[in-house]
Formats: structure tokens, sequence, C-alpha cells
């Protein structure tokens, strides 16, 4: 029997290490289906997503949501800890709970807080270790905690760091494609702005972001939970605009060249497809709900009002589509499985970007300040984005 303690204790100790060596120290994607920090996420993420689904508004939902990032890290640390303290209890008590006075019998409560105290290095002095054997796991144990802590400290600000690279981009992209961001506005407005040049430029940016955000994310997976901290955005939103805006290219627009946008592609899909591998998501089948082809006619229409000319040589829809269908499949089932909502190619007639509002401001800015008057003047006036026409039987 205490053979078996001892070794109960002994596999306790190595899942605990075992799991902070693959998520803290090694920079890869763990393959591996049984893991601990697998089974935690699992476990958690499901009662968490039912209880924001019971949540009405919106805004109350995605602060639930963005709770669950932070916390679970924090959760998961607790339970790597107590897996430890855990094993090496059963180890102490496998041993005959050598713990304590010279001529008291301890028991498997004082083995934990015996137990506990060294992990955290608590040194308090009221029991002790008896024997040459319970002192030496004393030694080890004391050593391990000491080890977590420093690994804990030096983990926390790469993790941070890591999200505040993720999010600068993303807050930048306000400006450029709209809140939420979308592929039809961030070619209106290179183009209003005669920057269409720059946008090859831009996408060189978001190929490296998005090599940035599959690294990270990979070596890190609780990240892709860690949401935008302002509405109507996330870096799963943006990746699906970065992918509908190189797709554009991809077809052709009269002026741009195709080949970083392919490179963008490729990168972001890579991205995409590596980080839907680690909730063990299968991609849902495409149905080309987010582009229908009516949709399509509307926004090359808007664009050519606009001066943005997509070619119209036959199979261009076609190519289009099977584009998206490399992605979309992807981008929607994390899109369900993160609630991370996913911006449409159309662009709402009335939406306001992020910089636009506040919390003291009903409306946005007027366009008789200073700031706006300068961007007026660099640029023709946006036309209104007409409405879509209805479908009929004609059509």
């Amino acid at each position: 029997m205490s053979l078996f303690i001892g070794t109960v204790g002994v596999l306790l100790i190595l899942i605990g290490l075992w799991d902070v060596f693959e998520t803290i120290v090694l920079p890869r994607r763990v393959t591996r289906r049984v893991r601990l920090t697998r089974l935690f996420y699992r476990s958690t993420w499901k009662p968490w997503r039912t209880l924001a689904n019971l949540i009405t508004k919106k805004k109350r939902r995605e602060s639930f949501l963005g709770i669950y990032g932070p916390l679970s890290l924090l959760m998961l640390l607790t339970v790597w800890a107590l897996t430890v303290v855990l094993g090496f209890a059963l180890v102490h008590l496998s041993l005959g709970s050598n713990i304590g006075h010279i001529t008291e019998h301890s028991g498997f409560f004082t083995d934990l807080y015996y137990s506990g105290t060294t992990f955290f290095t608590l040194g308090l002095g009221d029991i002790a270790p008896v024997g040459s054997a319970a002192r030496a796991i004393t030694v080890i144990e004391a050593s391990i905690g000491f080890g977590m802590l420093a690994l804990v400290i030096g983990y926390l600000p790469i993790l941070y760091q890591a999200f505040s690279r993720r999010e600068v981009n993303i807050s930048m992209m306000d400006a450029r494609a709209g809140t939420p961001p979308t592929a039809m506005e961030l070619l209106r407005r290179h183009q209003q702005a005669n920057s269409m040049a720059s946008l090859d430029e831009w996408l060189r940016d978001w190929e490296m972001w998005a090599a940035d955000l599959m690294e990270s994310h990979l070596s890190y997976p609780v990240l892709c939970f860690f949401r935008s901290q302002h509405d109507n955005q996330s870096w799963l939103a943006a990746l699906s605009a970065v992918l509908d805006a190189c797709s554009l290219v991809m077809v052709g627009i009269d002026g741009l060249p195709k080949w970083q946008a392919q490179l963008t592609f490729k990168m972001a899909r890579h991205a995409l497809v590596d980080i839907s591998q680690i909730f063990n998501t299968s991609p849902l089948k495409h149905d080309g709900e987010r582009l229908t082809n009516q949709d399509f006619e509307f926004l090359r229409s808007q664009l050519q009002a606009d001066g943005v000319v997509l070619n119209t040589d036959s199979g261009d829809e076609r190519t289009l589509e099977e584009l998206r269908a490399m992605y979309e499949p992807y981008t929607k089932v994390l899109s369900h499985y993160l609630m991370m909502p996913l911006p449409d190619w159309l662009p709402k007639g009335r939406a306001s970007d992020n910089w636009q509002t506040s919390a003291w401001e009903v409306t946005a800015p007027a366009p008789d300040k200073p700031f706006e008057k300068c961007l007026l003047k660099q640029r023709p006036a946006r036309p209104a984005l007409q409405a879509k026409p209805a479908l009929t039987k004609e059509n």
C-alpha cells in the first residue's frame, strides 16, 4: 500500500512539473491530447461560455468573457502548485509520515500542511522532517517551489508583452479599416487618401504581425482567450479582415501588385490553421454566407465608385470563392468557440470608429474641429454608402 501511495505521489509531481515545462518553457505547440493544462481549459471554458450566453447585454457579456483569460491563468498556476504539493504529501505519507516533533506521530493532513509550507518556502519551523529520506524530499520540494516561483515571475511579463504587441496593430487598424474592420473600408480609405501605394507596406507589416501572432499564441495558448480592450475589436476579427483584403488584392485590383498580398495571405492562413489546432476545432463547411454573389457585386460597385477597380475577368469570382474557402471555415469555427464575432465584408452604414467615441460624447466629433478640417482638406469627402438593393424575384 505504501508503495502504491508513493507511486501516485511521484506521478502527480511528474505530471505537474512536466505540464509546467510544456506550458512555460517549451517553445512549441504540444500535440499530445492528454495534458493537465488542456483538461483544465476544456473543463472551465465551456461552463464559462454557458454563463456568458445567459448575459443579454453585449458589453457586460464581453466584460465577463474578458475576465476569463487572466483569471484562468491564475487558476492554472494554482492547479500546478496544488498538484505538486499533493504529490509530495503522498510521498511523505508513503514513507511513514516522518514529519513532526521527535516524539509526535503525524498523519496525512500534517504531511499536506508541511508539503505546502515547504513548497512555498515559508519556513515556519513548527514541524520538521524526521529521518534522512524526509529531509532529502524536503530539500527537493523547496528547490522545486523556488524554481516554479522564478518561472512564474519571468512568465507573466513575457505573456503580457506578447499581448501588447498583438494589440498595437489591432488598435492602428481602427482608423484604417473602420470598427469593426472590413476589407472594403480599408481599400476605400486608402484610395480616398491617395495612399494605395502604401497598402503594400501595410500588408508587409501584417505579415510580420501574423508571424508573431502564430509564434506567441502557439507557445502561450492562453493568449487566445485574452480579449482586446476596445469594443468591436479582436485578434480574430483583425486576422479575418486582413485575409479578406489579401483575397481582393490577389483577385486583382488595378494598380496594385499581388506579391505582398500573397505572402501575407499565406502567413495569416498559416497562423489561423495552427491556432485552430490548439483547441482541436475542426474547420466548418464553407457556405459562403459572409459574402454572397449579390453582396460581391454590391461591393464591386461601391469600390468602383470610390476609384478602386476590381478585375472583371472571367473566373475572378470563382478565384475569390476558392481563396475564401481556404480560411473562412477556420475563422468561423474559432469565432464560435471563442465567442469572438467576425466582421462582415461590407461595413455598417452608420458605424463609428473607436477613436470617434468616448464616454463623455454621445456623437462623433463634428467636422468643424481643426483636426477634422485638416482631414477633409487632404482627401475628398467620402460618398455615403448606398443601400444594398433588395433581393427580388427578378434578381
